[in-house]
């Protein structure tokens, strides 16, 4: 490979989740996702750390994902700019209760399965692979009413059916796939990420780390069962990756970054491995939150292994073990990562830390750590864009922040040697933000008219920033200008 060159086979790409973009949410038999009743407004991280139950909508939120932009009837549309753009990778998700409306109904929905073949045809068409995300912060309400979400072992069973379905039917069309989108959030938001609604008084960690087995389990059995359906395929699993970077040099804040660096890449440790790691099992002890095992399930993560290591980039973090500076520098808003504010960093719109070079650090951390194929199905800039009159959005903000990130990137590719499968932008058409569920957060190359009151034509729009890319993928990633 010739330096600053990537791979001819590199898969240039974008990335959306079905629930922040194809709305329709109860049309044609799909059934209600837990994704569906996390609202917009103050109530939304509440309700998506479990620490407010909400298992229907009501009047008094707004749900600005029921329509979203409506890719549900626009798909061909989409997917025909995103050709234009160049894309040889369309990563999306699908939606579990669009298959199995109850989440482990006997058979599956003939609409939905039909949607999605269309939707995965279309992509072939203009030779676009898909990479497909299985569980994208996507439990089925009935499986919450009935097991209690991922905190119950019967939710495997009912994953493994949607898997059984997925691989049966769109197997011919796929070979990348992802078993849980960020898996380790569910440390975080634990209702959108398993389904959990916390009771007073209870054990949160003992809660969230007996459901991070459940999915563990289910994750390396999927994987068995992709072999098994598609010997061809590639399985991967997904974190939200950002490093951990000590506020100074005192040995007490390189620890606090080392452990929770470790929370982070805990569950991928287990996929990319096969076992828990030695501190995780030790933390947990010392916790009194150690899983339920059963016979048969360290045999199961061992022979579950994924393929590939697929992870989201938008920042690295900073922190410390000083509470007094903890106060003082804490990153301000309703922050997923309890993080300091790094003072060597610009931020973004919305307080988010712009760190390129922190892209370069994860992928050589992430490789050093588990010597798998990585996949970055997550990068991109959330900021407020203007349509103009004569129809142009001018978004030179998101091009340098991409420009940058695919140059640190191609670093760790050219110079570094860590083997890349491909660069899918987040997300590559204005959808629905999974943190603020708002439209004015907007990520995409195309923008779509509308907005967070719900008034808008829906129509595409390029922005700016379709054009950059378009040429970046044209020159695979040689033109950055």
């Amino acid at each position: 490979m010739k330096k600053k060159e990537f791979p001819p086979d590199f898969l240039w790409g974008g990335a959306t989740a079905a629930n922040q973009c194809e709305g329709a949410y109860d049309a044609d038999g799909r059934g209600l996702s837990s994704v569906d009743v996390v609202p917009y407004g103050p109530d939304r991280m509440k309700v998506a750390r479990g620490e407010m139950r909400m298992l229907a909508c009501d009047e008094d939120h707004r749900y600005p994902s029921h329509e979203a932009i409506d890719m549900y009837h626009h798909y061909k549309e989409d997917i025909r700019l995103f050709a234009e753009m160049g894309f040889k990778c369309y990563r999306l998700s699908i939606a579990w209760t669009r298959i199995l409306p109850h989440g482990d109904d006997d058979e599956p929905n003939e609409a939905g399965i039909a949607f999605y073949l269309s939707l995965l045809e279309e992509c072939r068409r203009y030779q676009i692979e898909p990479l497909v995300t299985i569980d994208h912060f996507d439990t089925p309400i009935d499986l919450i009413e009935r097991y209690g979400g991922w905190l119950d072992r019967r939710m495997i069973d009912a994953y493994l059916k949607y898997c059984r379905v997925l691989f049966t039917r769109f197997g011919h069309l796929v070979r990348y796939w992802i078993t849980f989108n960020e898996i380790n959030m569910l440390l975080h938001m634990s209702f959108m990420g398993a389904g959990i609604v916390f009771s007073p008084g209870e054990n949160k960690e003992q809660v969230k780390y007996r459901a991070a087995h459940h999915e563990l389990l289910a994750s390396a059995k999927a994987v068995r069962l992709a072999h098994e359906l598609m010997p061809d395929s590639m399985i991967g699993c997904m974190l939200a990756a950002g490093q951990f970077y000590p506020y100074t040099c005192d040995p007490k804040d390189i620890w606090d970054g080392l452990e929770k660096d470790r929370d982070n890449y805990f569950f991928i440790d287990v996929q990319a491995r096969g076992a828990y790691p030695v501190w995780a099992w030790k933390r947990m002890e010392r916790a009194g939150v150690v899983p339920d095992l059963e016979d048969g399930d360290l045999e199961t993560l061992a022979a579950g292994a994924v393929d590939y290591i697929a992870f989201s980039y938008y920042a690295s973090r900073c922190t410390t073990a000083d509470p007094e500076v903890f106060a003082k520098h804490a990153r301000p808003g309703n922050a997923v990562f309890r993080a300091v504010v790094n003072p060597h960093l610009k931020n973004t719109e919305w307080g988010w830390q712009i760190d390129p070079l922190g892209l370069r650090v994860t992928a050589n951390t992430l490789y050093d750590r588990y010597q798998k194929p990585l996949f970055v199905v997550e990068n991109g800039l959330g900021a407020v864009d203007r349509l103009e009159a004569d129809d142009t959005v001018h978004d030179p903000y998101r091009i340098d922040y991409l420009r940058q990130h695919i140059e640190a990137l191609r670093d760790a590719v050219c110079e570094d040697g860590i083997p890349v499968l491909g660069y899918t932008a987040w997300g590559c058409i204005d959808l629905v933000s999974a943190s603020s569920g708002e439209m004015k957060k907007r990520y995409g190359m195309i923008y779509v008219d509308k907005d967070d009151s719900g008034q808008g034509t829906l129509r595409r729009i390029r922005k700016d920033s379709f054009y950059w890319y378009q040429k970046v993928i044209r020159s695979n990633g040689a033109d950055l200008d």
